[in-house]
């Protein structure tokens, strides 16, 4: 995924961008970036933080560099901030958010002589900010430039920009499926994802931009450029899994929100137990909630080594993450041996994690072991954010049971309902397969409720394959039960291997 922070200041800005970017670590593993302007020339710095985090590859730029203005990014795609020089100027532009048609942009621009860019290339890999410049500089205005980037870009583009004349600009994806958030204090403004980071910087919350909406933000407040649109599609898996607790997006609290899961968890499925626990860390926040609403004491079976990998998804390996998962989580057999566990976690994606710490529990003596999942089963891999490193429909163990049991042409929205028995077999399908005494997700009404926003103004793709973006039209390549119209996602539903 990853993460930004940009500021504009009266004062230097470095000390806060350094640390309001390093708020940001939990959304990415792979690099860090600073950029900061100083006298119209940039300063930057960009470091690997695959094997060390971030403010320790960054302590020998944090004396150097200086500056009132500047943009820092953590980031799991490319390289950033990229710093551009082109029709429009000088620029450093950071971006977050996912381009599913990437290969499509860039043999479209190839063919349009107008547009003679060098996409600079990362172990082979097109960046994808480089492919968000080209489209901007294509255009006579940058506001016009990011318009026609959002509206070509298939996924999700969330970006800033800070220009070697001093502008600060921020655009919200067209969608607002990840934040931008404001926050202001005497000396100038913060742009970030997580809120989680004004309070020990003092920052006070601004606002929330909308959806689409393009400001250009100075030390005394923010100017619109471009009206938010009509319709928001923000993740709802902000709040279920990798939004930090702390942080609030359209007013709604990341870990008061878990709380209301688990709530909702424990009043829809009800069991009897000694404790209730929570899989490090999202899981915790949705278990107390559960463990207050059925009145069963909390407990932590496992607790999380975390001086080491901050996210076991992140490693490229899957023999790699099965490693790191295994040893972040240290159990604690006092509370394990001959009792009835109820566990609550974020989400099941291929099972393989939750499957081998059911087994560890047994080892361990656990009587019983009931697992809570705080959002509804997965149905499809997020085309829009790149949260997760799923690439086919078949990495989803709920879509490996329906093509086992119905075969590759199912009709997935049998599955979608809690109440059909399509969904139950399903559910017990996987409770077995992972050696559990019992298991049960949250239903989709419950989840929109815990967050507290309107469901036609949360992304729910990954559970119902709905979106904004395409309403519910049938996808216009004849693809079966895909509702988009991207090459990759129908690549996807034909991966059966």
């Amino acid at each position: 995924m990853g993460g930004f922070c940009g500021i504009i200041s009266k004062e230097d800005c470095v000390s806060d961008l350094f640390f309001g970017t390093d708020y940001h670590s939990h959304l990415g593993t792979h690099r860090g970036g600073l950029a900061v302007l100083d006298g119209g020339i940039f300063q930057r710095a960009i470091h690997n933080i695959q094997n060390a985090p971030f403010r320790t590859k960054f302590d020998g730029d944090f004396g150097k560099f200086h500056g009132r203005l500047g943009l820092g990014v953590i980031s799991d795609t490319d390289p950033q901030p990229l710093v551009v020089a082109s029709r429009l100027g000088t620029y450093a532009l950071v971006t977050v958010g996912l381009i599913a048609n990437i290969d499509e942009l860039m043999e479209e621009m190839y063919r349009d002589r107008r547009m003679q860019f060098q996409f600079s290339t990362s172990s082979g890999v097109v960046s994808p900010t480089a492919v968000v410049a080209a489209l901007i500089d294509s255009k006579d205005s940058f506001v016009e430039g990011i318009q026609y980037a959002q509206q070509k870009i298939e996924g999700s583009c969330s970006l800033m920009i800070l220009t070697d004349k001093g502008r600060f600009l921020a655009a919200r994806d067209r969608y607002g499926r990840t934040p931008i958030i404001f926050g202001k204090k005497d000396s100038g403004l913060m742009a970030t994802q997580e809120s989680c980071c004004f309070p020990n910087l003092d920052y006070e919350h601004l606002r929330d931009l909308g959806p689409g909406e393009i400001v250009e933000a100075t030390p005394e407040g923010l100017v619109t450029l471009v009206e938010p649109g009509p319709e928001m599609a923000i993740c709802s898996f902000l709040w279920v899994y990798y939004g930090y607790p702390a942080s609030t997006y359209e007013g709604r609290n990341v870990e008061m929100a878990r709380y209301r899961c688990g709530g909702h968890l424990a009043r829809r499925n009800p069991v009897e137990a000694d404790s209730v626990g929570g899989v490090p860390d999202s899981g915790i926040s949705h278990a107390l909630g559960y463990a207050h609403e059925a009145g069963l004491k909390y407990a932590r079976p496992f607790v999380k080594y975390t001086p080491t990998w901050a996210r076991s998804f992140m490693p490229s390996d899957q023999r790699q993450r099965d490693r790191v998962a295994a040893m972040k989580l240290i159990p604690i057999p006092g509370l394990i041996r001959d009792k009835r566990l109820v566990f609550c976690d974020d989400s099941i994606v291929r099972g393989t994690q939750l499957g081998k710490q059911a087994k560890r529990l047994y080892a361990d003596g656990a009587k019983e072991t009931h697992m809570r999942i705080a959002c509804p089963p997965l149905l499809y891999p997020c085309r829009f954010i790149n949260f997760s490193r799923s690439k086919s429909v078949y990495d989803l163990i709920t879509r490996r049971y329906i093509r086992e049991a119905e075969g590759p042409d199912a009709d997935i929205s049998k599955y979608q309902d809690p109440d059909s028995p399509e969904y139950t077999a399903m559910v017990e399908y996987i409770r077995s397969k992972l050696n559990l005494t019992s298991l049960a997700f949250q239903r989709l009404d419950d989840l929109v409720a815990a967050i507290g926003l309107p469901k036609d103004s949360l992304c729910t793709y990954c559970f119902d394959g709905k979106d904004v973006s395409f309403g519910d039209r049938p996808c216009a390549k004849g693809c079966a039960n895909c509702l988009c119209k991207c090459a990759s996602q129908r690549a996807a539903e034909k991966d059966v291997q």
